[in-house]
């Protein structure tokens, strides 16, 4: 469990650091009111989720370890959204529509709720 742990840190740590230089180049690149950093960062962490578990199920060539360094640690790290894209795409798959968009509304509307409450909790 320790391994797993220390695994999944180091992977949490790189992409934690690809986040952050990722938001810094787009902000300076390009400066509006649409937060396009976080928008090109949840895309690009999505894609590479997808990208990630397609090797490993194709390929059978990446360990679990690999797995939880490469898709946990670092695709976490970078963005938990990707995870949550690809826990979306594997509950449509399995045929859980109704589960995928009960997960989809409830994330997004109890997200924003919780960040509000949140927010005027602390302030």
């Amino acid at each position: 469990m320790i391994k797993e742990i220390l695994i999944v840190g180091a992977g949490s740590a790189v992409g934690g650091i690809f986040r952050f230089l990722t938001g810094k180049l787009v902000m300076q690149l390009f400066q509006h009111p649409f937060p396009l950093a976080t928008f090109i960062i949840n895309i690009a962490g999505s894609f590479l989720i997808g990208t990630v578990y397609a090797m490993f199920g194709k390929s059978g060539n990446m360990g679990p370890t690999t797995l939880l360094f490469l898709a946990t640690g670092i695709c976490g790290g970078f963005t938990t959204f990707s995870a949550f894209s690809y826990e979306n795409i594997l509950l449509m798959r399995n045929g859980h529509y109704l589960l995928s968009i009960t997960y989809i509304s409830g994330s997004v509307l109890l997200g924003l709720l919780a960040t509000l409450l949140g927010y005027s909790v602390a302030k």
